[in-house]
Formats: C-alpha cells, structure tokens, sequence
C-alpha cells in the first residue's frame, strides 16, 4: 500500500519528525495507545460532528472502507461535479498527501473548509487565538496547523477554487436553549457510522436551538502560516515541512531530528531492544549522542528532573544526563518553611548523583502543620467531567460536572472510616447541587480538619460557587456559605473568601517536606502512594491484612479484601493495580493518559471515560451496574490513599 500523509501523521511530524519513520511499525514498541472513540467519546468530538452536521443539514456523507483512498477521492470527486452540494468527510489527494474534510461547503467555485473541533472560545474574547502582541497562542498551534494542511492540499487539488477556512469550535459565551441536548446524541458500537453516533430519530435543526457553535474565520492565520509568519517551531517552515514530511514518509525514509526534551514522552520506547521489538527513542539516542547504551536505557536524563525549565537549554549543550548537573546550571532558592521548587529539585538531582534511594522526610516542618489538624480528620475526592454539550436548557459547553465524592474520616485514636460517598450516573442529570448537599452532609458533624490532594477540588467548588450565584435554587444561601466555610476564592473571582475550615492539600505537603526517588520527581498520588508503602513497614504490616483485621470499614470492598500484595522481589504492587479495569485492555494509567490533553481535565481519565459511558452509550443495565461499581471502588481507594499518605506521615514524626 502507498505510503500517504494525512492530517495525523503531519501532526506527529510536527511533534517530531523522526517519528513518522517508526509510526504504524510492528517492529516497533509504541507505548501510546490511542482510541478515536473513547477520546471522542470522553470530549464529545463525535457528539459535536453529528451537531455540526445538523446545523449544516443536507449534506452527504462521503463514507467507504477509510483505508482506500482512492475510492473515496473517487466519490469525492464525482459528488463535486454538482454545482452546489454540502459534503461531510469528502477525501482529497495532491501528490502524497491525503485528507477528509469533517464539512464542506461548495457553491460553484466558492468553497467553505470547515473543520470541527470540540476545543472551545470565547466569541467575546477577541484575543483567543491570537495574543493581544499577534502572535500565534500555543494550545491553537495544531488545530491550525491542521487546517492549513487541509487547506493547501485541497487548493493544488482545486486550483480553480477560493477556500474559505474556518473552525467550528464550542462557544462558551452561549448557552443551551433546550433541554436534553446533548441526550439527541447517543453513542452505539454497533453504528457503521464513522462517528459511533446515533441522532434521536427524528431531530431536526430545529430541535436543537440556538447554536453553541462559533464559526471562525482562519484565512489570515493560514496565509500567515504558509508565509512562515506563524511557525510550529523554529526548524521548518510550514511548506518546507511538509515537502519534506510526504517525501520521506511515502518513501519510508527517516528523518534525523536532534534528541531534546520531548524526548521524555517518545512513546516508540522500550527497555526490551532486540530483533522482534525495538525502541525507537534508543535508536534516536544511539545516533546522536555520545553516551553508552546503558546510560541511555537507565540514566535519568536533565528532563526527569521534576518541572525543570532548564532542561532544553542543557540538552542543547550537550548535557543530558541528570547526574551530570552541577549546582552552576541551576539557581537554588531556599524557602523559610519546606522544600522550595528549585531546592526540590536539587534534591532530586543530588540523590541520582550520590545513588542515593533514601526517602527524605522534613520532620520538623510536618510536625509544625500537624499541630493545626484538628480530629476528626476528613479525606475527600471528587470524580468530575466536563461536556461540550450541555446537559441542561441554561447552561454553558464545558461547565464543570461534579458527579461522585468519597470520604474517609480519621479520629484521633487512629480508626478509619469510609464515611461516606456519592455517585450520580443518570443519564442526562446535571448534578452539581445534589452532589453538593450531600458533601455537606457529610461534612456537618463536626470541624474537623478536611483534606484534599493537589488544586482539583477547590477548583470545582469554586464553579460550582459561580452556578450557585446563578441559580434559583431555595437553599443557595446555605450552600454557597458552606462552599466558602471549606474552600478559598480563585484569584480571578469578584469576592474573595479563605473558609474558617478551607481543604488542606496534601500533595502540598508531599511537596514541601517529603521527596522519595522512587516518585522520579512526580508529586501524582499514584507515584507517592508506592513510594511511601514501599519505605513504611508499618504500611506494609497493616495493609497486607484484610479489612476485617485492621480498624478500617469499608463500603464497596468486602471484609476479606487485601490491599497490599507484593511482587516477586518483594516490592509493593500498587493497590489500583488490583481494580477492575473500567474498559477491556486500558489499565488506568492508560486512559488516564489518553486523556491527559483534555479541556477542563485535571484528574483522573479512567472516570472521565466510565462516566461519559454512563451517559452517552447504549448498554444494558448490568454492564451500567458494573461500571457504576468500579467506579465507587476506584475513589474509594483515592481517598484511602491520602490516608495512607497521612498515616505515613504521622509514623514518621513520632
């Protein structure tokens, strides 16, 4: 089969050259797994196409085995001999480039290319995508990019055409004129719809109201791309790049560009190099670098060095391994209490230089804060998605869903509780205040100090905050004063509030006076929960017992439920390892990488996907329960992993 260039493999050309020459390779490991379906399905992407496509109602879908290009340039070709027509996923080929346009509109000669995109704007904003200085913003770089690709292949396939481009994108300013919205769009795997979409029979454009769709025009943008004006970075041109990319592409020849930083996320990487599997990354580094292969395969590099700004600039001049920073490359700057950013990351770099494992814990500094944790002590999680969207006639594409919390309790004679939960699966709801009123609840009894781990739960009360404001509903007095009694403002908000029991962040904690190698510089709860059970004997002893032998209760695993296993050398396996997996064949840390690039996304991709599935797919009720049940089990776990980290913590210090 002829070797194309199509839209995706452009952008990961983009991303890095060489990495067109180990794409769609069996020999090579790819350790990115992708899925056009769950990713639309957790964004909406599909959703919005089918949306899109109800507000340009007519058209003619262009549909055909995806892999033979020729047959639906073919059709393409022929459905274009109209004078007028609107066409979704037409195909165009120029030289060794291939595209499908998601809509596109043809009167006479005069066309409209318009790509869908379930990122969002601000239609009042008129510094979106552009700065307020004219310069291209980062997180637009590649949606446009892409579209000036679509452009300039569809340009020299039709000469005689004027192009308009434009993004159809989610406008945030607007909101939903109708209930139920996004219900009229049902995802099925049993569609031979490209799109696994179902539209509720008998929608029409009418049915969907108003539109919360923003049509922006690109044309500037592209000419100013393809000018070199507006580049992706500083090694090609646009044009340069993609005579470049085609050629070498379609003739499976690799391109050699320089090692650097994005190197850390290379996903055509693995330890195990031998005739049957290879590592792309360890070819790289083979190439160009003057190190041994040991070192390339087992020394951190200068980009694990955790939030190291410095990094490119030290690859750059050839310095690429961690162990080889001296305390001249990076500025340290002590903070008065814990660890400051650039002291923590001295730490880590000194640790790899003297090989040294040790854990290091600032005792003195955790004893100072616990003195202020008042009994009994409160651990909370909030599951979240966002929809592009909306649920509900009122609100607007991407406002935040809270739809589950877990809370753990701690009293002071060291007893742990699962205390309490909330889930809300059904289809359609937003359940944002319900969620709210039951977290209250939960939290009334007493004044005890509350947990959090990293920024995500405040975050979320302080949208909810904002659609409390808005609302009619009877009791928002009350809850918005319990939102600011356990939470602080955003620096962006008109009122500012720090609450009288506003969420301690543990991850905080974990930063200014913990650091364990084993985490490489990741503050995540699930790198420093194996971190701190494999360096707490106390941990191992406890939590290597079932629930029925230690003081904890539980409310979705059963009594004989162990939570520490350990693996042939001894180590401990992560208890999440131990959950069910949500969807065949994704583990956890898959999918929540798959969602890592997400709108509005901050936590974990596993329950983004689940809940989503929940709300938009087609399944019977015992496949519901069943996710419904991972569900519960895996927040549980994330609050009883802060108590662990706490536990940890409290050994530590005495």
């Amino acid at each position: 089969m002829k070797r194309y260039l199509s839209k995706s493999r452009f952008k990961l050309g983009l991303e890095c050259p060489t990495k067109l020459y180990y794409t769609n390779k069996n020999e090579y490991a790819n350790q990115k797994k992708e899925d056009d379906f769950l990713d639309a399905l957790a964004q909406g992407g599909f959703q919005l196409e089918e949306l899109a496509r109800l507000e340009y109602d007519g058209g003619t879908l262009v549909d055909g085995n995806p892999w033979d290009y020729h047959l639906l340039v073919k059709k393409t070709n022929e459905l274009l001999k109209q004078e007028n027509i609107i066409l979704y996923e037409p195909a165009f080929l120029y030289n060794n480039c291939f595209i499908r346009v998601d809509i596109l509109v043809k009167k006479g000669n005069s066309v409209e290319l318009i790509e869908v995109k379930a990122k969002s704007i601000n239609s009042n904003d008129k510094y979106s995508i552009l700065g307020k200085r004219g310069g291209l913003r980062s997180e637009w770089k590649a949606y446009l990019f892409d579209i000036a690709f679509q452009n300039y292949v569809m340009e020299n396939a039709f000469s005689n055409w004027t192009i308009e481009p434009f993004l159809l994108l989610i406008d945030k300013s607007k909101t939903a004129t109708v209930d139920g919205l996004n219900q009229k769009f049902k995802v099925t795997s049993k569609s031979n719809n490209r799109t696994g979409i179902i539209v509720k029979e008998g929608t029409t454009k009418d049915d969907i109201g108003e539109s919360i769709l923003a049509k922006v025009p690109v044309e500037t943008i592209i000419s100013n791309i393809k000018s070199g004006v507006y580049k992706y970075d500083e090694s090609l041109s646009f044009i340069e790049a993609i005579s470049l990319f085609s050629e070498y592409y379609s003739k499976d020849i690799k391109i050699n560009s320089p090692v650097n930083v994005k190197c850390k996320n290379c996903e055509f990487y693995t330890t195990v190099y031998n005739d049957s599997l290879k590592s792309g990354y360890i070819e790289c580094w083979k190439e160009q670098v003057n190190i041994s292969n040991y070192a390339i395969t087992n020394e951190p590099k200068v980009y694990e060095v955790g939030n190291f700004k410095l990094a490119s600039k030290l690859i750059e001049e050839g310095l690429y391994l961690m162990k080889d920073i001296t305390e001249d490359d990076i500025t340290i700057v002590p903070k008065l209490n814990g660890l400051s950013l650039s002291e923590r990351q001295w730490l880590q770099i000194s640790k790899v230089k003297e090989n040294d494992n040790t854990p290091y814990i600032d005792i003195d500094g955790l004893k100072l804060e616990m003195r202020n944790w008042k009994f009994p002590l409160h651990f909370i999680d909030f599951e979240t998605s966002t929809v592009a969207i909306p649920f509900n006639k009122g609100k607007k594409p991407y406002e935040q869903i809270a739809f589950q919390f877990s809370h753990h309790k701690v009293l002071e004679d060291g007893s742990i509780s699962h205390e309490s939960e909330y889930i809300n699966s059904e289809a359609g709801c937003f359940p944002n205040f319900d969620f709210l009123r039951n977290l209250k609840k939960s939290l009334s009894f007493d004044d005890g100090s509350i947990f959090k781990y990293s920024y995500h739960e405040n975050t979320i009360l302080n949208a909810i905050y904002l659609q409390l404001i808005s609302s009619n509903e009877k009791d928002k007095e009350e809850l918005v004063d319990f939102i600011q009694s356990i939470s602080h403002s955003k620096n962006e908000s008109a009122i500012s509030w720090v609450g009288d029991r506003d969420m301690i962040d543990l991850c905080e904690m974990v930063k200014l006076y913990y650091y364990d190698p084993q985490t490489k510089g990741s503050n995540s709860i699930k790198a420093v929960l194996p971190a701190v059970l494999n360096s707490s004997e106390y941990l191992k002893n406890k939590y290597s017992k079932p629930i029925k032998e230690i003081s904890l209760t539980s409310l979705n695993f059963n009594d004989d439920k162990v939570f520490i296993e350990f693996d042939k050398n001894d180590k401990v396996i992560s208890p999440y390892k131990s959950l069910p997996q949500l969807f065949d064949d994704w583990s956890e840390d898959e999918l929540d990488s798959l969602m890592s690039d997400l709108e509005g996304i901050d936590n974990g991709g596993a329950a983004l996907i689940a809940y989503s599935k929940l709300q938009f797919q087609e399944m019977n009720d015992a496949e519901r329960l069943e996710i419904r049940k991972a569900l519960l089990m895996y927040c549980e776990l994330d609050t009883l992993a802060m108590v662990m980290i706490y536990e940890f913590f409290r050994e530590s210090v005495k």
